[in-house]
């Protein structure tokens, strides 16, 4: 399994700009991603504490893809690239996005 990990930043603006920006992510941003070939599994969620001091995170995004090949063949399709386009209106510079790779040798015991 391959994830596309993506972290957004607070907006500047408060409390009514957070809002905003999950309304337009909800509303335009997550049904290009839903449409997306290869994508088999979405969770998003909401940064309610960061223990041991401050963060500036409020939406935490996961999306699982069979491979690495599922992904890039994901990222270079329309519906990303749309996604891309929406992002950087809705939230620019606010993303951070990662590609996490299963590491089972680092997990004693069976633990996942």
């Amino acid at each position: 399994m391959t994830t596309l990990l993506v972290l957004f930043r607070r907006p500047e603006g408060g409390i009514e700009a957070v809002e905003a920006f999950e309304q337009a992510y909800a509303e335009s941003h997550l049904p290009l991603i839903a449409d997306t070939p290869g994508l088999r599994s979405l969770r998003v969620r909401r940064v309610s504490e960061a223990l041991g001091g401050a963060s500036d995170l409020v939406i935490v995004a996961e999306m699982g893809f069979d491979d690495r090949a599922a992904l890039d063949a994901a990222l270079a399709s329309d519906p990303m690239r749309a996604a891309g386009r929406n992002l950087r209106t809705i939230a620019p510079g606010l993303a951070t996005m990662l590609v996490l790779e299963d590491a089972p040798g680092l997990v004693p015991g069976g633990w996942r």
